[in-house]
């Protein structure tokens, strides 16, 4: 659970930027299970801007073709101290800080063919040029059938693990899906001598025939294309988590992706400045089925400048619990546009209307495979509910509820 810049500031986030949200995690969230605190992609270009990447553009590295945050967006980063003075920073809020990281190496550094540090290779000797990313021209690919490949990447994290990073995104890994160079960085993560996440995106048609290598070379991976504030985009998860639900489970979360909530679109990649398109039904419906599903929870937004409506959302402590019950979930009932979760143990029901008319839902518990509960709890609401032979919602369109069960 966290906070992720680019909804809000797309390439072009600042440190004074990431500082308020932190603060703001740190005052109001932080309580409620929130913690994590992530600069994404093109932290390195000082004239990164709104509405996407600029391309061949001179990114900030060291001597060894590492990428360094530019001094111009993160001034503590002046004079080589890189990410570690806002590592710090964040961690003395309480929090965990983490970064974005492309596949590859830098262009850049293979044209000047830097050295790579603690190794005898050098960059020009790592490019695989047929790997390059179909929407960003950072970096090349690696080829890994060279030793110098995973010693890039070794000294990539390694330089991540003493700056007091917690986790890291790579991206572009695995759409497609680059197995040696997942393999590669999870290595690196395995080497590095500090406690990191590893999150692997995107997710867009990347098949669950590849759960069991996700599950043993990462933590947590997108299980789609970037999601923002349509129901169009929500609506394609119901399906997406569906299929991805059993492979859920300690150290392994498929990832619905980031949470188009609040204040958004400042900067951004897709949008004009704006609160979130969803709709408060559509709203819930979002943090009910990531949290039935128990996908990681990653708000976009600018915090700091959110809605009170907003934050009550996502500090909702009987709908986090959800999210972070120990027993999984999965669908248990379809029906045209409704359907039903519950998760193993019955402690938790969720009922969906993705449909455009309202509905009235009444599931016998044998359909959901719980047995007649003691008791309700409508975990929106918070309120209790009178147990009868049935679970009954009024569910208006794209809306949901969830309940506790008992």
């Amino acid at each position: 659970m966290g906070w992720n810049s680019w909804d809000v500031f797309g390439t072009s986030v600042t440190e004074a930027e990431t500082r308020a949200n932190a603060e703001f995690i740190a005052e109001h969230m932080a309580s409620y299970g929130w913690e994590y605190v992530v600069v994404d992609i093109q932290w390195y270009d000082p004239a990164a801007r709104a509405g996407g990447y600029n391309l061949g553009t001179k990114l900030v590295l060291d001597e060894y073709g590492l990428p360094q945050p530019a001094p111009n967006r993160f001034p503590s980063a002046a004079g080589g101290a890189g990410f570690k003075p806002l590592a710090d920073y964040v961690h003395s809020l309480g929090l965990k800080f983490g970064l974005h990281i492309l596949r590859g190496v830098p262009r850049q550094a293979v044209a000047a063919d830097t050295p790579i540090k603690g190794s005898e290779y050098s960059a020009a000797q790592i490019p695989d040029r047929e790997r390059r990313s179909s929407w960003i021209d950072d970096n090349w690919g690696i080829d890994h059938s060279h030793p110098g490949g995973q010693a890039y990447y070794d000294s990539l994290v390694r330089q991540f693990a003493d700056w007091g990073v917690d986790y890291v995104k790579a991206d572009d890994m695995i759409a497609p899906y680059w197995e040696d160079e997942v393999e590669a960085f999870w290595h690196a993560i395995d080497r590095a001598d500090r406690d990191i996440l590893l999150s692997l995106s995107p997710g867009m048609n990347v098949s669950t025939d590849h759960a069991e290598h996700l599950k043993a070379h990462s933590h947590l991976w997108r299980i789609s294309a970037d999601l923002w504030d349509r129901w169009r985009d929500i609506n394609a998860q119901f399906d997406l988590l569906r299929d991805w639900a059993p492979h859920a489970g300690p150290g392994h979360w498929p990832d619905a992706d980031m949470l188009p909530l609040g204040r958004m679109g400042i900067r951004a990649e897709v949008g004009e400045p704006r609160e979130s398109l969803l709709s408060p039904d559509e709203q819930r419906t979002m943090l009910t089925l990531w949290c039935i599903a128990r996908s990681p929870l990653m708000v976009g937004a600018d915090l700091p400048g959110s809605s009170a409506e907003t934050i009550e959302l996502l500090t909702n402590p009987e709908v986090l619990a959800a999210q972070r019950h120990p027993v999984g979930a999965r669908e248990v009932w379809r029906e045209g546009k409704h359907l039903a979760w519950a998760s193993e143990d019955g402690a938790f029901a969720a009922v969906f209307n993705r449909g455009p008319e309202a509905a009235e839902l009444e599931l016998p518990w044998a359909v959901l495979g719980i047995p007649q509960p003691a008791r309700v709890r409508d975990c929106w609401t918070r309120t209790d509910i009178v147990p009868g032979d049935h679970l009954r919602a009024k569910l208006q369109p794209h809306s949901s509820a969830l309940f506790r069960l008992s």
